[in-house]
């Protein structure tokens, strides 16, 4: 398979603001002539799958703005400067359910759209998540905490009430390891 690459001759950051920076490359193509690529860069970000012990999954219910709608999602957050993606999963966990969990698993990672945003996820199981105080939300969320079952979580997914790209990715990468936790737990 031949690929072609572009050759990064210069970098701008044209605009950042506290979320993400928004940045402009000069780059040389194959054949050596210019072209210019714009795209928006971030620390990088971090989905939870919480279980608890009864096998639930805990989700959030929040607002989203450019949506104009309620979106069910799994808890998630930016990543903030020096911190690890195994702490940012954990803080977010917290902060946004006011769950904990002792045994993170590390799934996947992936780019949600890579050809206009550098923003790479990580995804986490929180296995025996547990209610362990009150959220820690930031002045501009509401976020409303759910639990549903697996079979009624693909049941919402399916009706459409599961909307949100990266829940959806974080499903269909931790899905596997959630359901082979809970058939080993049940055969004990």
């Amino acid at each position: 398979m031949t690929t072609r690459h572009l050759k990064k001759i210069s970098s701008e950051v044209i605009h950042q603001n506290p979320r993400w920076s928004y940045k402009h490359d000069v780059c040389s193509l194959p054949t050596g002539a210019p072209t210019e690529y714009y795209y928006g860069e971030k620390l990088g970000a971090v989905i939870t799958v919480p279980v608890t012990a009864e096998g639930k999954l805990v989700l959030v219910v929040q607002y989203r703005y450019l949506a104009d709608k309620l979106s069910i999602e799994f808890p998630a957050g930016a990543m903030e400067t020096g911190e690890s993606s195994l702490f940012a999963g954990q803080r977010e966990l917290l902060e946004e359910t006011g769950y904990q969990a002792d045994d993170f698993v590390s799934v996947a990672s992936f780019e949600p759209l890579p050809a206009y945003f550098m923003n790479p996820v990580h995804i986490f199981v929180a296995y025996e998540a547990v209610a362990s105080g009150r959220q820690r939300l930031d002045v501009d969320e509401s976020v409303e905490v759910i639990e549903r079952r697996v079979d009624e979580f693909e049941d919402m997914i399916r009706q459409g009430q599961i909307w949100a790209g990266p829940t959806l990715a974080a499903w269909a990468l931790a899905r596997e390891q959630v359901l082979k936790i809970q058939a080993g737990s049940e055969g004990q």
